[in-house]
């Protein structure tokens, strides 16, 4: 064991204990007693020679041994230095064990960090990021101090320096990088100084937050609910009336908002609500609002607005006779985003007061052609609704962020290297967690779930629902599985081209094997229509019968065409009624008949659905169950199928069948995907704790002056 003190002539005394390994003696005896006691003469030439791979290491070992201990083993800060931060490392990989004093177990290193100032007082409160000013700062430790203060506390040392109760630690690299922070002219932009006040830190360091900037924040972090527009004709639940204010509260303070809540708590209205205060306010007499949805939800949109908003002036933008100058007098202007992408630069030329996008993860993937079109359509504010802010990676939250609040979260390539390599790859929490503080007050997500928040939904109950692989499923899966596999392990794999060639192979086996699993007519086209081939099939029966007689009603998703057919003939010939079909190729009109009818029409008990076509945005309430014949592989996307029936306004409670094959490759990968939920959870706040609603624990842990 190795023991390190100070003495108090700034000097660190190395002591070295021994321990026996054979147990002869129980506790560990200092070296000085091995050279100098006679009793432990028969065992010195042994210890000393263990001791030989230490004399590298350990400066003045040698001349402490030759001593038989009586020249002490001290060292100065200039000696000490490079022993402390090179060789103690070494010395622990040799299994040997140091003990250090408090003030030597937590080395500082001096950081570059900011001071954050208001430009100028007395200013009305506009933008919070354009009233920001800095100053460059030294953060060591705890401490925030200026480049006089700093350079004060160096004189002229380096290595390690005494530094109250703690030391630092200061090489010649770390103060060339520090000093050129001091003499660059470079400037921290609105978004990276707004970052750090809400984040507290600046590059991992802590920073000094002036008392004017903690008011500005205390502005931004704390509102009162706005009143009701007189013209709303709907009674907000409180948690809307709650989002509706902090919708309009942001824009009126010039940021975006992406409003994040669960699928079905009422979006749409907080939205229509805002609206309607701008309209109120005379906003809209030179300004219109653009929304941008998904085709399917166009007229869903118009009729919410008719609704709730008969005063607000509505028009469509969509269709092949679509033109912007024949359009009347309009407030708000609704259209697609496949519209929103070839017409964006007639779009454009509008004057905006707000652009609102709808399932906005839609624009999540920053480099298709759709999302840069969406993006350079300019606004006054911006408002990006989803449930889904995360699905598969959090590079798409970055996009939908970015669209709310342009450059606020710094470029991809900066936010993949602060959040999203530590969070995705590293599980790290504190990172998380300083994302979720980062993003808090432009980004509000509540859940279905916490009953603080809506307290009259009924439950939802999840079920995996197993089938059996038939005979002939089983013969044909095996023989698939083995003849992919012949080919995916015959691709050499050393060059781009081939791996690119034996993911190409892969991902066809699964999607073959999960046609299999479907029913074999899906996978071999042979156009034999027995329902009795499928386990799956067998299984659906079995819990359409019961729901049938119960007089319940059902949405059935797939995500394949072929199946779909199959379904929709196989539930005709059992139950002599054909199940409503909703799909990518039927109407805007078809689609709300079918839509209505479901609603409203005893008869219709099952409505078969095309998990793409229809995975976001329909109110389909007359439904108690849901049955995911074939599962996506992404919880989002399952939950945004599911949420068409559970959402406000549901009755029931709504039973979730998740339909897996038995002892296939889709009860493993089941299991896999589930830790996929992990990812949205642990970045993404949810309930009402956006940063104005923390405990004064929680707000001074982010605003606290050092």
């Amino acid at each position: 064991m190795l023991i390190v003190e100070e003495t108090n002539e700034d000097r660190f005394r190395i002591l070295i204990n021994i321990q026996d390994l054979k147990g002869l003696w129980d506790e560990p005896v200092p070296l000085i007693d091995v050279l100098a006691l006679d009793k432990y003469a028969h065992r010195r030439f042994e210890i000393l020679q263990s001791l030989a791979q230490l004399s590298s290491f350990i400066p003045g070992l040698d001349a402490f041994i030759n001593s038989g201990g009586k020249k002490e083993l001290l060292m100065d800060s200039q000696t000490f230095s490079p022993f402390l931060m090179q060789m103690i490392p070494a010395i622990q990989l040799l299994d040997i064990s140091v003990l250090l004093p408090k003030s030597l177990q937590h080395i500082l290193k001096p950081k570059p960090s900011v001071k954050l100032k208001s430009k100028t007082s007395g200013k009305s409160y506009l933008r919070l990021d354009k009233l920001l000013d800095f100053e460059w700062q030294v953060a060591v430790g705890d401490t925030i101090m200026d480049e006089v203060e700093f350079r004060k506390l160096l004189q002229k040392s380096e290595g390690l320096i005494r530094f109250k109760t703690q030391y630092i630690y200061v090489e010649k690299q770390d103060l060339e990088k520090l000093y050129k922070h001091f003499s660059q002219s470079k400037e921290l932009s609105s978004a990276q100084m707004l970052r750090a006040a809400l984040s507290g830190e600046y590059a991992g360091a802590k920073i000094f937050i002036d008392e004017e900037v903690q008011k500005l924040i205390k502005k931004l972090t704390e509102f009162k609910e706005i009143p009701v527009p007189k013209g709303l004709v709907a009674q907000l639940r409180p948690y809307q009336h709650r989002g509706f204010s902090w919708v309009y509260r942001n824009a009126r303070i010039g940021f975006g908002s992406v409003l994040a809540d669960d699928m079905g708590l009422g979006k749409t209205i907080q939205v229509i609500a805002a609206v309607l205060k701008f309209k109120e306010e005379g906003v809209l007499a030179k300004q219109k609002i653009l929304v941008v949805a998904p085709t399917g939800l166009l007229t869903n949109w118009q009729a919410e607005f008719q609704k709730f908003a008969p005063g607000i002036n509505v028009e469509i933008y969509h269709g092949p006779q679509r033109d912007l100058n024949k359009l009347n007098e309009y407030d708000v202007l609704i259209t697609s985003y496949g519209i929103a992408r070839s017409n964006a630069p007639l779009l454009k030329k509008g004057n905006w007061h707000a652009i609102v996008i709808d399932e906005a993860q839609n624009i999540k993937n920053q480099n298709t052609a759709q999302t840069k079109a969406v993006k350079s359509i300019k606004s006054d504010n911006f408002i990006a609704l989803s449930g889904t802010p995360v699905e598969n990676r959090l590079s798409e939250l970055w996009s939908i962020m970015d669209y709310s609040n342009r450059g606020f979260l710094g470029s991809l390539k900066e936010f993949t290297e602060t959040y999203g390599n530590p969070i995705e790859q590293l599980n790290d929490r504190e990172t998380a967690d300083k994302l979720k503080r980062v993003t808090a007050p432009f980004l509000m997500r509540r859940l279905k779930s916490d009953k603080s928040i809506i307290s009259d939904l009924p439950e939802k109950i999840e079920i995996d629902s197993f089938a059996n692989l038939t005979k002939e499923q089983a013969g044909l899966y095996e023989k698939t599985l083995e003849k992919a596999m012949d080919e995916i392990e015959g691709i050499n794999r050393t060059d781009q081209k081939s791996l690119f060639v034996r993911q190409g192979l892969v991902l066809q086996m699964i999607l073959a094997l999960k046609q299999i699993c479907n029913h074999p007519t899906q996978f071999l086209k042979n156009g034999k229509m027995d329902a009795s081939l499928s386990g799956k099939t067998e299984l659906l029966f079995d819990k359409l019968d019961s729901i049938v007689e119960s007089q319940e009603k059902v949405l059935l998703f797939t995500q394949f065409t072929e199946m779909a057919g199959l379904l929709q003939r196989f539930i005709t010939e059992r139950y002599n009624m054909e199940p409503l079909y909703y799909h990518g190729g039927c109407s805007i009109k078809q689609r709300q008949e079918m839509i209505h009818r479901f609603q409203n029409n005893h008869a219709d008990k099952v409505f078969l659905l095309s998990l793409k076509a229809a995975g976001t945005g329909l109110n389909l309430t007359a439904a108690s169950h849901v049955i995911h014949y074939d599962l996506w592989w992404n919880p989002a996307v399952e939950n945004q199928a599911t949420d068409r029936a559970y959402r406000i306004g549901q009755k029931n409670n709504v039973m979730v069948h998740r339909f897996i094959t038995k002892n296939t490759f889709e009860e493993k990968i089941n299991a896999m995907i589930q830790q996929k939920k992990a990812l949205a959870e642990m970045t993404v706040a949810t309930g009402e704790n956006w940063i104005g609603n923390l405990s004064n624990k929680e707000l001074r842990d982010i605003f606290n002056i050092s």
